[in-house]
């Protein structure tokens, strides 16, 4: 087996966890397979980009959504530590407006599977963290929008200690009462 699948609290977003292989050496996985994420994730995507982001300690970035050509994203930590959260902004699912939220690093190896429907952040518990963001839709800055990561209605746990350093474009959000919802 490549990999197993653990789901959150909300049915659609995932947690991708590979098989790895140990020794004296070091250690080994598989990070991506198509046809295996068709079989056992979702079916019908493909990853078209690649993002790669370092961030230091206590940087926050999100809520983020594109209103307009949706990404499934595939997030993975390959140093450090996040905790990464995603939000259902799909107005006829049962969780609309809730969100999960979930510990990810280079020491787990996990993935987070967050379809399109969802906005995304996350914020570094690390000294530095090095996230890699695959994407199902290419980025476009037009239809880019951005939640408010501390609204009251959504109130999500980050779990932060300190008053986070917010990314530039992560701090003019709207609140989600006013977001543009699919």
């Amino acid at each position: 087996m490549l990999y197993r699948i653990r789901h959150t609290r909300i049915r659609d977003v995932k947690i991708v966890e590979p098989h790895i292989a140990h020794d004296a050496r070091g250690l080994s996985f598989g990070s991506f397979d198509q046809e295996w994420f068709e079989e056992n994730v979702a079916r019908g995507y493909t990853f078209v980009q690649d993002q790669h982001m370092v961030f230091a300690r206590n940087v926050l970035t999100g809520l983020h959504y594109q209103v307009r050509q949706p990404q499934g994203l595939l997030l993975r930590v390959v140093n450090g530590e996040i905790f990464a959260v995603a939000l259902d902004l799909r107005r006829w699912s049962p969780t609309f407006g809730r969100w999960v939220g979930e510990r990810i690093s280079a020491v787990n190896n996990w993935q987070l599977w967050i379809p399109p429907g969802f906005a995304y952040g996350f914020v570094v518990r690390s000294d530095v963290a090095e996230v890699l963001l695959r994407s199902t839709s290419k980025h476009n800055a037009t239809f880019e929008r951005t939640i408010c990561w501390d609204d009251p209605d959504i109130n999500i746990a980050w779990g932060m200690q300190v008053e986070p350093l917010v990314t530039m474009t992560s701090a003019n959000g709207v609140d989600f009462r006013a977001v543009e919802v699919y």
